[in-house]
């Protein structure tokens, strides 16, 4: 069987003798650290056994990321312990209510109509889009101290808010350097109470967009990656677990698709959001699904697979329990998959992502395979 990230926490809340879903097998110890490299794909990893002696040799099996494969919806998941179709969270962006119909909503940036928009945590509550108890809450809950070794800023971010909710102890960490120490001090102490850690490091996801993930400078940070957690784990003590994982894989764009310039497809479209690999198409009007899902289909049968909100529940792809209604509206009326390397970019709207060589959030294994790496 496949685990996701899903299937973390709660494997960590067994260990701790709260719960007994322990799907992952881990044992009980006096702390635990989950550190998530952004980007850390377990094909890259794979091809890549060169640079990554370490992780190589720590790693226990492959976790799926869940659909999609992207940042927001991942982190969400690892903290609630659940799929997006519970979460919510359903993409790097979707569209939400507003005055006369929807209006775009960021999750990544917690941010209105783009990365770059409005700051949507005021009117947009991040406790209210996303109210489910996240399992840190729980460990909370049940005695162990929670801590955060992450950058500054993310603690107060809408989509910390939103997905990981309990209150801790932070550790600003924005390098390794920062990292290594931010989980030293958490492993370290003298008492015997536990603690848990959430740590998170972002270069390696931010170079791959920028570069590639199989470029130079990619790999560069991959390598520095793998020394930093060989020379954690020496100093690491025995009473600490520490687990490594990924929030999604990538690839790397050879094929681009300019929405922006294909009227026959933005024809009868309200909106259109998610990122370059999955995208959620919202229709004018709900009648014209079948018109324009045979359009969009024709017109990029090369590039991408092309199915209905309705399709896409029947088959599970956002998860196996049945969204709520307030969910099942955030995702498209239809709902574009890019294959291979192609990507369905949006220059005009979107030209920060649009500049980007790696992508992600796609159903390809580079993208969905994520390693499951650990000290014990």
């Amino acid at each position: 069987m496949l685990y996701t990230l899903a299937d973390i926490l709660p494997a960590v809340a067994a260990s701790f003798g709260s719960g007994t879903h322990n799907p992952l097998g881990f044992v009980p110890n006096r702390d635990v650290v989950v550190l998530l490299i952004d980007g850390l794909g377990a094909e890259l990893l794979a091809r890549h056994r060169d640079l990554t002696p370490t992780l190589t040799a720590r790693a226990t099996t492959t976790l799926t990321a869940g659909f999609p494969a992207t940042t927001a919806t991942s982190l969400t998941s690892l903290a609630l312990g659940a799929p997006c179709a519970t979460h919510g969270i359903i993409g790097y962006s979707f569209a939400v209510p507003a005055a006369g119909g929807v209006r775009l909503f960021n999750s990544l940036r917690w941010r209105f109509d783009s990365a770059t928009g409005d700051d949507a945590r005021e009117a947009f509550p991040p406790e209210t889009v996303q109210p489910g108890t996240s399992r840190l809450q729980d460990l909370a809950a049940h005695g162990v101290e929670v801590h955060y070794v992450v950058p500054e800023y993310q603690v107060r971010s809408g989509l910390t808010r939103a997905s990981f909710r309990a209150p801790g102890t932070l550790h600003p960490a924005a390098t390794l350097d920062e990292v290594r120490a931010g989980i030293l001090e958490v492993a370290t102490h003298p008492g015997t109470g536990s603690r848990f850690a959430y740590a998170y490091f972002p270069d390696l996801d931010s170079t791959g967009h920028i570069y590639g993930p199989e470029s130079s400078e990619a790999l560069a940070v991959l390598r520095e990656i793998d020394a930093f957690a060989a020379g954690l784990l020496t100093d690491l003590p025995d009473t600490c677990t520490l687990v490594i994982t990924g929030d999604h894989g990538m690839i790397h764009a050879d094929n681009a698709v300019d929405l922006d310039t294909r009227d026959g497809l933005l024809r009868g479209v309200r909106l259109i959001a998610g990122e370059a690999r999955v995208r959620h198409i919202y229709l004018d009007r709900a009648e014209a699904a079948a018109d324009t899902l045979a359009r969009w289909s024709a017109e990029l049968a090369a590039d991408a697979h092309v199915v209905s909100r309705e399709q896409a529940l029947d088959e599970h792809w956002f998860g196996p329990t049945p969204p709520a209604p307030v969910i099942a509206d955030r995702i498209g009326d239809l709902i574009a998959v890019a294959e291979g390397r192609s990507v369905l970019l949006r220059p005009e709207h979107e030209p920060l992502e649009s500049a980007m060589i790696g992508h992600h959030g796609a159903r390809t294994p580079d993208e969905q395979l994520v390693p499951l790496i650990t000290s014990r």
